[in-house]
């Protein structure tokens, strides 16, 4: 009990931010390292000011895998505070709300999920592809991959799509399993190599099963121009499976040498929001994304930069470096967080690759020293 007393009293004086932006950033970074977090003006300029309902499921998913968590918000919705409780996990059913799709909650969960007290299993039921947030797919075929790297591994770390649900009708449901670590191992990811290959899922529901196949053709019609190594699995669920509006998608992902993984992704615009999507020109621009995501380079792809930085600062007291692409916005943002939140800074050094090397775009060479966060519900027994 002792370490969490220590915790409170170095956590007492608080966070506070303004607006609505970064709120997932805000909320996870928060139960991880105990400190308060008072979120203040969320939209009160808006129409309808306050939490959106999104949100508010974010929020009510938090409450699921924490234990003792305070949560005030006022009247109108537009203060929060957040006091975190213990990571509990254990087992976890949400539905979730499907304005974004399950995505959304799965990259917070992914966050959390190594510290939790018990192993996580989550089945989490809403929307599980839409053109905004990235796909239950992707986060299979990327964000596992590289949570490995650093020793998240073992027995029941699985992510499976058990129904698909596309916006906005949705109805799909997603099984996540985790196991729980005492502490992460730094990593030093420097040089991704050159792509070998190239995966893929073509996935359609409730549309001619067709259409996945015009998918693959389209975007081979632009990747078997670069490399003979490419493999895309078609998977068209059907009945009871499919959720409860039409649509179709691609998820591509290049592997490297050295075993890092790019990806990228497209879903067909949803039902009734705008015109109907070709399948021949999605796999043409999916496959075209990917080519600027394997320009960009670096061993993280744009979309998981984030939590590879996450998993670097909680790192044992020892040195992490990952060589990223161009940095997105919300990386950048991320990174002031971990700033506030953990007090850690990060070395940046920009490669600019020459023109003959053929590397892409400019990278940037991340360098941290972890906090040697240990996970204090493992300590205990």
């Amino acid at each position: 009990a002792c370490g969490h007393d220590r915790n409170n009293n170095m956590a007492s004086q608080g966070l506070e931010y303004d607006g609505c932006n970064f709120f997932r950033q805000r909320l996870v970074l928060s139960s991880l390292s105990g400190k308060r977090v008072r979120i203040r003006n969320i939209r009160s300029k808006d129409d309808s000011p306050g939490v959106r309902d999104f949100e508010a499921s974010f929020i009510r998913l938090l409450d699921k895998v924490t234990n003792g968590s305070r949560i005030e918000i006022n009247q109108t919705g537009t203060v929060l505070f957040y006091q975190p409780g213990l990571l509990n996990g254990g087992s976890v059913e949400h539905d979730c709300n499907t304005q974004r799709s399950v995505g959304y909650y799965l990259e917070a969960l992914l966050m959390l999920a190594p510290f939790m007290k018990t192993p996580l299993k989550a089945t989490l039921r809403g929307v599980t592809n839409d053109p905004i947030d990235p796909t239950v797919d992707m986060l299979k075929t990327t964000a596992l991959p590289l949570m490995k790297k650093f020793g998240i591994d073992g027995e029941g770390f699985d992510l499976k799509v058990v129904k698909r649900g596309m916006a906005p009708g949705g109805g799909g449901e997603v099984f996540f399993s985790c196991p729980v670590r005492r502490t992460i191992k730094p990593v030093q990811l420097t040089d991704p190599g050159k792509i070998k290959r190239i995966r893929g899922v073509a996935y359609s529901v409730r549309v001619s099963p067709q259409m996945a196949n015009r998918l693959v053709d389209s975007a081979r019609g632009v990747l078997n121009q670069f490399i003979p190594d490419i493999y895309i699995h078609t998977d068209h669920m059907k009945g009871a499976h499919s959720g409860k509006s039409p649509g179709f998608g691609l998820t591509l992902v290049a592997e490297t040498l050295n075993g890092s993984f790019l990806s990228a992704e497209m879903s067909s615009t949803p039902q009734g929001q705008g015109d109907p999507s070709l399948p021949e020109d999605l796999g043409r621009n999916c496959a075209m994304l990917l080519l600027e995501e394997v320009y960009r380079g670096g061993c993280v792809d744009s979309s998981n930069q984030s939590l590879a930085l996450l998993l670097m600062t909680l790192g044992q007291q020892d040195v992490s470096k990952v060589l990223l692409g161009p940095l997105s916005p919300y990386t950048i943002e991320f990174l002031r967080h971990i700033r506030d939140f953990f007090q850690i800074m990060f070395k940046l050094d920009v490669q600019k690759p020459s023109e003959d090397e053929r590397k892409g775009g400019e990278k940037v060479l991340m360098t941290c020293v972890g906090v040697g966060y240990s996970n204090i519900n493992k300590t205990l027994k």
